[in-house]
């Protein structure tokens, strides 16, 4: 059945079954959300088995990991303003399927193109699920109650963070790498059936026309943007190709904002941005993405490719950050709700910087040891700043744009990962050319390329027929140096910021309750 959209507060107030499916709402959302944030977990740490077995250049696992985050950032607006005038749960379950067959799909992958383009498909439904998850628990709780299931939602992120890399390593080392994508299947199709059945159908009743020129022209501007950072190495950051990749892309953007100036409803409403507390949470979200989590491939590649451990190793290896990343949204709840929340994430920002600065420093001779104390700084800094991103975000906008607050608080953290895997790539195979020259005194850019695609474990690679173990690894780590170092710049950046503009004056006050004598219009049920 389906009636006249209501008020954002009538679901909290339309009778016994209120209660029960807030829950059950909080449930398929963390169980959408564990299935998302594990998706990228085991990724990362099957990615040198796919390099192997699928025979995949540097720039393919670039692309695996780019593909599913172009299309995430490229569609939660776009998504998060759909779920706004269709409906929430219509929006959510529909990304349940997309995603649950992508994922189908990158496990029948036969090779990297197929894999990339499985990937992209997954990431369309992935920006979906990102844009309606925090919104439907934005319609469905307040106050206290908001706190607490943001926190059980945050310590689900926590959760997949921490099984992530077991499951990946003891998945890809069982079975393959295969499966770490068929898991999927079972996760979605019951988290499917819990929203289908359970969840009520919210849509904002003054929602308009989806914006069509905002969607082509931010889409657009972050496809060339990206494919730019990733290709510069190869074209030459001077050449045609590269200048014109970049300068179509700024004008793309350009055009972006004038259309989101003229369209009534924008899926993006710059007005936020002159509110200091969503500019300053949507800064820290970037820079979190850019700088800590598009860092995580490039751990996971000197783990397994140039330490030489398995991938179940190697995710275990990353376990201490898990753990803790885990643990702290449940052991700091009480006490951050006490702090203002720009100290919260600027502090959780700065002790994931100080985290990568720490494991910055590794040499030929270090063992996986040398990374804990930068993992465990790590962890703590992510399990403070998760929460207090979803707070923010959903506290500076009104609840009728919940949708879209939070499409643009995690179209910010998703473009930070692409961007950032974009340009830490760059400069990790840069870095690897420079110091490879400087060793042996020619040019080394084969033997860069040779190294960046998994060259030190493999026998009878280019880098192993030229007898050069010693210079390659010390290449290796000279670029993980470099990157941990600007990983952990670009992340102090966001914790400044978010120490900067946000504000509690800039968070929407929502109004008395009505009185309950009031009439209440019926929500949009599906």
């Amino acid at each position: 059945m389906t009636t006249t959209p209501v008020p954002f507060d009538a679901p909290r107030r339309s009778g016994g079954r209120g209660p029960a499916r807030r829950w059950w709402t909080l449930i398929a959302v963390c169980g959408a959300s564990f299935m998302l944030m594990v998706d990228i977990t085991v990724v990362q740490v099957a990615l040198p088995t796919i390099q192997h077995g699928l025979r995949a250049s540097f720039t393919d696992l670039q692309w695996v990991i780019d593909a599913y985050a172009l299309t995430l950032a490229a569609f939660i607006l776009a998504f998060g303003s759909l779920a706004d005038r269709v409906g929430r749960k219509r929006v959510f379950v529909a990304a349940l399927g997309v995603f649950t067959l992508a994922s189908l799909l990158c496990g029948a992958a036969d090779s990297a193109p197929a894999l990339i383009a499985a990937r992209a498909l997954q990431g369309f439904g992935g920006a979906a699920m990102f844009a309606t998850g925090l919104a439907l628990i934005g319609q469905e709780f307040t106050g206290a109650e908001r706190a607490k299931a943001i926190a059980a939602w945050g310590a689900t992120l926590g959760i997949a963070v921490a099984a992530g890399p077991l499951v990946g390593g003891g998945l890809t080392e069982a079975l393959g790498w295969r499966s770490i994508f068929f898991v999927n299947a079972p996760i979605g199709i019951l988290t499917a059936g819990i929203a289908a059945a359970r969840m009520v159908n919210i849509a904002d009743p003054d929602a308009g026309r989806l914006d069509w020129a905002g969607l082509a022209t931010f889409s657009g501007s972050l496809f060339l943007l990206i494919l730019a950072l990733l290709r510069g190495n190869d074209e030459g950051w001077g050449s045609t190709l590269i200048v014109s990749l970049l300068l179509v892309s700024g004008l793309l953007m350009a055009a972006f904002v004038l259309a989101e100036h003229h369209h009534p409803r924008p899926m993006f409403d710059l007005s936020l941005l002159r509110r200091p507390a969503f500019a300053g949470v949507s800064a820290a979200t970037f820079a979190i993405g850019a700088g800590m989590f598009a860092m995580l491939p490039y751990l996971t590649f000197y783990l397994q490719d140039n330490l030489g451990y398995s991938p179940l190793t190697g995710g275990l290896c990353l376990l201490p950050a898990s753990i803790v990343c885990f643990l702290v949204p449940l052991t700091t709840r009480a006490a951050a709700s006490k702090l203002p929340p720009r100290i919260v994430l600027s502090a959780g920002l700065a002790i994931t910087a100080l985290g990568l600065a720490v494991m910055r420093g590794l040499t030929v001779s270090s063992t996986w040891t040398a990374l804990i104390p930068g993992l465990l700084l790590i962890g703590i800094g992510v399990g403070l700043a998760n929460p207090a991103i979803a707070a923010i975000a959903l506290g500076v906008a009104p609840p009728q744009r919940t949708g879209m607050a939070s499409g643009i608080s995690n179209t910010f953290r998703i473009a930070g990962l692409a961007a950032g895997v974009a340009v830490l790539g760059a400069v990790f195979e840069r870095r690897l050319a420079s110091s490879l020259a400087t060793q042996l005194g020619h040019p080394a850019g084969q033997l860069a390329t040779a190294l960046a695609s998994g060259a030190t474990r493999a026998p009878t690679s280019l880098v192993a027929q030229h007898g050069l173990t010693a210079a390659s690894h010390q290449a290796f780590v000279s670029g993980i140096n470099q990157i941990l170092a600007i990983g952990s710049i670009l992340t102090l950046s966001g914790a400044l910021a978010a120490l900067a503009l946000v504000r509690a004056r800039d968070f929407h006050r929502p109004t008395a309750t009505p009185s309950e004598h009031e009439p209440i219009s019926q929500p949009t049920v599906a």
